[in-house]
């Protein structure tokens, strides 16, 4: 087992509940119309434009030209974004608070629009333990690319073989352990902490 110095954790859906469809489900009744509209228009494509830096506004206002049918529900994804967000993830901030106590160096890596992360910055204590934090909007750089990785590794001065990087993308995953990561793919709190227990990270700070 390396010496690992870093624990780096994504934000959305490992330590964040976020997911738009809490949103849409108010807005569009019909399951598979909400479906459709979140994988084809307001789609995770569309949506890493804003995390690589984009802004919103401009996004949605070209989106609604295109779709003036759900130009409300489109707008929506800006205008209602935070209802997107149900709360922290207790099992994972659990875990994360046992490291931190024992003082393992916690970084974060997110995809993340630098114009919604200011919403939440101060909505989640937990975002205050990390150093540093790096949001994708703020830089310019989006996960999967290698660039965001190295990003990282040159502000906590530290090789990738060195850090545990902790994601539920499977394509984000597949790009650190290219890099040299030890990486895990994020399913659930429970599976992390064995995962973390079998790395023999969590030995320390089991009571």
């Amino acid at each position: 087992m390396p010496n690992v110095k870093t624990l780096v954790f994504d934000l959305g859906k490992v330590l964040i509940d976020w997911d738009p469809r809490y949103l849409y489900r108010k807005l569009i009744p019909d399951e598979s119309e909400m479906d459709f509209f979140l994988a084809e228009i307001c789609s995770p494509e569309w949506n890493a434009q804003m995390d690589r830096g984009k802004s919103f506004q401009e996004a949605v206002d070209e989106l609604a030209v295109v779709y003036p049918k759900y130009s409300k529900q489109i707008q929506a994804y800006y205008s209602r974004w935070e209802e997107m967000i149900l709360g922290p993830i207790q099992g994972t901030v659990k875990i994360l608070e046992r490291l931190r106590e024992a003082g393992y160096p916690l970084a974060a890596l997110s995809n993340w629009s630098a114009e919604t992360y200011p919403k939440v910055a101060n909505r989640f204590a937990l975002l205050k333990w990390f150093d540093p934090l790096v949001i994708s909007g703020e830089i310019g750089l989006i996960k999967p690319d290698p660039e965001i990785y190295n990003y990282l590794l040159k502000k906590i001065n530290r090789e990738a073989k060195d850090c545990i990087f902790i994601d539920d993308s499977e394509s984000n995953i597949r790009t650190a352990e290219e890099l040299g990561f030890i990486s895990i793919h994020f399913s659930s709190p429970e599976e992390l902490g064995r995962n973390l227990e079998e790395l023999g990270v969590l030995k320390n700070v089991r009571n």
